[in-house]
């Protein structure tokens, strides 16, 4: 079975050159073929700096997220019927198989399958989400930049969310969608 090259995870623990430099060897030397040390060592100098250029805010979260559960709960006999959708309801019949919970039945949600409290509402880059509609909303994130990221409403205009993306970089705060709506004016 042929692996390829090792990867070399560059994150914000590596801002200072020592940290690089030490990390760099290592990686070095788990690394074999011709030729192939100089290369990555120029790779992980040139990301480094790229990434030391881009500085946003980092996320406090140093937990794993891990969601329990990730499949949505049907409604029972939703996949005979049309007419009964697939949104979850309690079944409340007398004779119901799922409320009394026979074996090989749907599963009933209950309070066993929520997330961790420490990561829930936790977005995969780190953050929480927290919905912005002007400039002005984002000042409230100003000192909770590594714990929430703002996202720009969906009915906010093209020329609002231009300055509510320069406000957040001043801020150093992370938009999740910052390039939405902007991308396809400046096509045109």
């Amino acid at each position: 079975m042929k692996t390829g090259p090792k990867q070399c995870n560059i994150g914000p623990k590596y801002q200072d050159s020592a940290h690089l430099r030490s990390h760099t060897l290592k990686t070095l030397k788990n690394f074999q073929g011709v030729g192939a040390p100089c290369r990555l060592y120029s790779i992980v100098v040139f990301t480094a700096l790229t990434q030391q250029q881009n500085t946003m805010a980092v996320p406090k979260l140093d937990k794993e997220i891990v969601k329990k559960r990730v499949k949505k709960f049907k409604r029972p006999h939703s996949d005979w019927k049309i007419c009964v959708k697939e949104n979850w309801r309690r079944p409340k019949g007398i004779d119901s198989r799922v409320r009394r919970k026979f074996k090989g039945v749907t599963l009933m949600p209950n309070i066993g399958y929520g997330s961790d409290k420490k990561t829930r509402h936790y977005l995969p880059n780190g953050f929480k989400k927290f919905v912005v509609h002007n400039a002005k909303e984002l000042e409230v994130l100003m000192m909770h930049n590594r714990t929430y990221c703002a996202e720009i409403a969906h009915n906010v205009s093209t020329r609002k969310r231009k300055d509510i993306v320069e406000k957040a970089a001043q801020l150093d705060v992370v938009v999740t969608n910052k390039l939405a709506r902007l991308r396809s004016q400046e096509d045109e």
